[in-house]
């Protein structure tokens, strides 16, 4: 029986027995990790999205379980030795979605709530009038707090919802030219040990999801990977065709520029560091 782990939280668990029904005969393991508990700051303010996984990381290591399910969205840029991304799903829709509260209107003096730099840089320029707050906990926290009156709205991921089944709480979707997604957003990465159920984990991989995620995390591993700038890459593909669009802020947020590329699939790894190069040197007004 093949032991899979995860976080506690049910959006994780919901992933993970996605991930468990495509294998066969699993146990689930789950725990809470230090990112789950730590709940009134900001990531950047206590180490980042790599809290959401360490704790997960250390049981891999330790063999308590054999793979771990993440949102590849919360997966840092380099993974311990020995514990590589082994797997990436089948993509959900990766679009950002406006929550409003149950039965309400939209009350515009109350901030906008979004979880990250780079959805508060990108509503800032959608919503220039309107205030963007910070929110944390799952999503079912987040929502409570939105139905609470704490805030007038909230930016989430539209897969998250979807896999809750909670699709209903959305009001609009945004377009990926609205707000870029983050790089991975509704792909769910499976982590394991260097060279062991390699079989077993093939049935997970997807094709398509696995060159999207490799495209958009070379974008953000060029531009520095481990900071806390609002960077943002999403890729389509077409056929052999791979297009990407990407976001770059400077950490200080002064600068900022937008773009896209297309070219071949194969050539995922390299579109993504060609764009981000593009998008830095622009920005930077060297180009």
């Amino acid at each position: 029986m093949i032991k899979v782990g995860s976080r506690d939280s049910k959006l994780a668990v919901v992933q993970a027995e996605e991930v468990c029904r495509a294998l066969g005969d699993c146990e689930l393991i789950t725990m809470k990790t230090l990112g789950d508990m730590i709940l009134d700051k900001t990531l950047d303010q206590v180490g980042g999205k790599g809290l959401f996984v360490k704790e997960l990381d250390r049981a891999l290591a330790d063999r308590r379980v054999d793979l771990t399910v993440h949102s590849l969205k919360d997966v840092p840029m380099e993974q311990p030795e020995g514990l590589p991304l082994v797997a990436f799903t089948r993509r959900e829709d990766a679009r950002d979605a406006l929550v409003l509260p149950q039965g309400g209107a939209w009350d515009k003096s109350k901030p906008i709530g979004c979880s990250s730099a780079r959805r508060r840089v990108q509503l800032a320029a959608l919503f220039p009038d309107l205030e963007v707050k910070p929110v944390r906990g799952n999503v079912l926290t987040r929502l409570d707090k939105l139905d609470r009156g704490e805030y007038g709205a909230l930016v989430l991921a539209a897969a998250g919802l979807n896999r809750l089944g909670l699709a209903n709480r959305i009001t609009r979707y945004f377009s990926p030219d609205e707000l870029i997604p983050a790089a991975g957003q509704a792909i769910l990465a499976v982590q394991g040990r260097a060279g062991e159920l390699t079989e077993e984990v093939k049935k997970l991989d997807d094709a398509d999801a696995h060159d999207c995620a490799t495209a958009e995390r070379s974008f953000v591993r060029t531009l520095g990977g481990g900071c806390f700038a609002p960077v943002a890459a999403y890729a389509e593909i077409e056929g052999d065709m791979l297009h990407l669009r990407g976001l770059y802020v400077s950490e200080d947020e002064s600068r900022s520029a937008r773009g896209a590329v297309t070219g071949l699939r194969s050539e995922a790894a390299s579109l993504g560091r060609t764009l981000a190069l593009q998008l830095q040197k622009q920005a930077e007004g060297t180009l």
